[in-house]
């Protein structure tokens, strides 16, 4: 009895061991990745500022389409293709780069301009940081966030295409306020559906990381953006 027991109480001592070490692998490889997108992200912004009038108008929206379709269809599809997933996830995050340019142009034109960018990206990445580490490390359970999290994020884009119509200032900052909220919670609920094999790529994983940060990260810069142009 006691050799069973002991044979028994290895084995699941060692499952314990290599499940960590597995989850270990996928943690690193999906922020390895996030932080590829990133750069993936600032080189198309960069290429983006040179060529910002041509990405207004009609580009603007076929852009947003190439984006969603990414995301929704072409990702997941090619998720487990080994080459063609980092393709995929880095044109993504270089054509959302692109998307961001003409907003930053605007920001660039402010007074302290450069300054308000590096402002909204250093709380985005304290934001980001702190609340990973939080999912990271809390006992509680997030998962039923889920459903709530994209009721909220349909109507916040409802919200913003109505305002293109409306072109309120204020409804702007509103908006901006409650998505630096809502994809907060973002990043605590994703992060920890990673942590607990609720993705089963980490480019997808990466995405999820990816798109939290950045839409976290157009939120602070409009909020921003917004109380500098009242100011002046």
């Amino acid at each position: 009895m006691y050799n069973r027991d002991y044979l028994s109480n290895n084995t699941n001592e060692h499952s314990q061991e290599s499940s960590q070490a597995q989850l270990m692998s996928f943690l690193k490889a999906t922020y390895q990745l996030f932080a590829g997108s990133l750069l993936a992200a600032t080189a198309g912004s960069y290429i983006g500022l040179e060529i910002v009038a041509f990405l207004m108008g009609p580009v603007k929206w076929l852009l947003f389409g190439a984006v969603i379709a990414m995301v929704w269809f072409v990702i997941p599809k090619v998720k487990h293709k080994p080459g063609v997933n980092l393709l995929a996830l880095f044109a993504l995050t270089f054509m959302t780069g692109l998307m961001i340019a003409p907003l930053l142009a605007s920001i660039f034109a402010m007074p302290g301009g450069a300054s308000i960018v590096g402002q909204a990206f250093l709380m985005t990445s304290v934001a980001f940081g702190g609340i990973s580490m939080f999912a990271m490390t809390t006992k509680r359970d997030f998962s039923s966030m889920g459903k709530f999290l994209m009721i909220a994020l349909i109507i916040i884009i409802v919200a913003g295409i109505s305002n293109i119509f409306i072109q309120s200032s204020l409804m702007q900052l509103g908006i901006a306020s409650v998505s630096a909220l809502l994809f907060s919670a973002f990043i605590l609920y994703d992060t920890q559906q990673i942590i607990r094999g609720g993705y089963d790529s980490p480019v997808e994983a990466a995405l999820s990381l990816y798109l939290d940060f950045f839409n976290l990260f157009i939120s602070l810069l409009q909020i921003l953006g917004i109380m500098n142009s009242n100011n002046d």
